[in-house]
């Protein structure tokens, strides 16, 4: 990846999946934990380093990992809320050096997330010097999102529950958006046997 492009991913996968009844992050997608489905998915797209906070749950999920080239940021305070967690996975990257000129943020409970899509995120900055780029859904904006250094200090701001979402509606007039399919995020067991159904997928597989 060239200087000009450079782009981190934060992966946020840190709840406690109360409405699914069990981790989601090990739920069997495709023969393999959903994390790292998704973590495998990420890390064919032209970011890095890839960022991944845990928090409930964590030493049942993070051997799921094993194996990746990622770094793993277990949040203690994950109960906060999803903008706490998003905090720490800041925190890390503000580690990075040099520190990436961007970054996407995106969800674990994505199973349709795409390594095409983070790289017409990447491209779409580059076309249209939009600070943020979300993924739209008919009118709705939400993750994966690409922020550009001018919300770094935004996104380290966070607190508790209050996520980047906050940032796509107080800066609207800054928002480029890439299409993304409808593609329901995987939150209870409904969402999950919808999913299979849909895919023509099995549980078959080691879950972890």
């Amino acid at each position: 990846m060239s200087e000009q492009t450079s782009c981190a991913l934060i992966l946020l996968a840190a709840g406690a999946s109360t409405r699914m009844g069990r981790p989601k992050q090990l739920l069997p997608i495709q023969g393999r934990p959903l994390l790292r489905h998704v973590a495998e998915a990420a890390l064919a797209a032209p970011v890095s380093p890839l960022i991944i906070v845990l928090g409930a749950h964590a030493a049942e999920i993070a051997p799921c990992l094993n194996g990746l080239p990622v770094q793993v940021v277990v949040h203690a305070a994950w109960a906060e809320g999803m903008g706490a967690s998003l905090r720490a996975g800041m925190e890390a990257l503000a580690r990075c050096q040099p520190e990436p000129e961007c970054v996407v943020i995106a969800l674990a409970d994505q199973p349709d997330f795409s390594a095409g899509h983070i790289a017409q995120l990447i491209a779409t900055q580059q076309a249209t010097g939009r600070p943020i780029v979300a993924s739209a859904q008919g009118t709705v904006r939400g993750p994966p999102v690409l922020f550009t250094k001018k919300f770094y200090p935004a996104l380290r701001a966070l607190r508790g529950d209050t996520g980047a979402r906050s940032l796509l509606q107080t800066h609207v007039h800054e928002v480029a958006t890439v299409t993304l399919p409808p593609a329901p995020d995987l939150d209870t067991p409904a969402d999950y046997a919808a999913y299979l159904s849909r895919t023509g997928s099995s549980t078959s597989g080691p879950a972890a």
